[in-house]
């Protein structure tokens, strides 16, 4: 037997799935039920190829991390990781206008609107979606766009600025509450920037 046939006998002895058409969609449903079953921290990589019957390198292969795997499992259009990066360009200087301008630039398009609006109110009726977007958004986007901006309690602060932005589209795009729903996004950014800037970046706020 060929070291090559050896290492696919090995392979299929392990019960795992080779790469092919199914591959991926098998791994989204592993995902899925790893997410809905431990939550978003408790998950792991590992964890979710063993489910799904593959190598853990090709979850690897498929998704750029646990980020982006878990947003195609909640058909998020967006990868939270090139959201993290687009927001922290140009540094900690208004880097609370840039986070608005780049959130609501995701809720913006009608296409994906749908979505999110949908996981967010998933979130308000189902205590397993809102553990999950909670680790989510606390771990992926919120807490680590505070721990790179260096400030202190940096937890804090990125629970902060979750619950504005949260707050914000629930009442602008779910609820649709009269005056925030007809403002511009630029006039959002505005208005909101200073307030995110001062719960991500350490002294934004304190007085001269």
């Amino acid at each position: 037997m060929t070291s090559q046939t050896a290492d696919a006998a090995s392979a299929r002895g392990r019960g795992r799935r080779p790469g092919g058409v199914d591959t991926r969609a098998a791994i989204v449903e592993a995902a899925r039920k790893s997410f809905a079953a431990k939550g978003y921290d408790k998950s792991s990589l590992r964890g979710i190829a063993r489910e799904a019957g593959v190598d853990p390198a090709l979850v690897h292969h498929y998704f750029d991390g646990k980020a982006a795997l878990f947003a195609e499992t909640m058909a998020v259009p967006v990868n939270p990781v090139e959201l993290i990066e687009r927001v922290l360009e140009g540094g900690h200087e208004r880097l609370g206008w840039r986070l608005v301008e780049t959130f609501l630039t995701v809720w913006e398009p009608p296409e994906s609107r749908e979505s999110l609006v949908a996981l967010v109110r998933s979130a308000t009726t189902s205590e397993e979606a809102a553990r999950m977007l909670r680790e989510f958004l606390g771990r992926e986007v919120f807490g680590r766009l505070a721990a790179a901006a260096g400030a202190e309690d940096a937890q804090l602060r990125g629970a902060l600025a979750a619950s504005q932005m949260i707050g914000v589209v629930m009442a602008r795009y779910v609820v649709r509450v009269p005056g925030l729903a007809e403002a511009t996004r630029a006039e959002l950014v505005e208005r909101l920037g200073p307030v995110l800037q001062g719960y991500l970046v350490d002294g934004a706020t304190r007085p001269e």
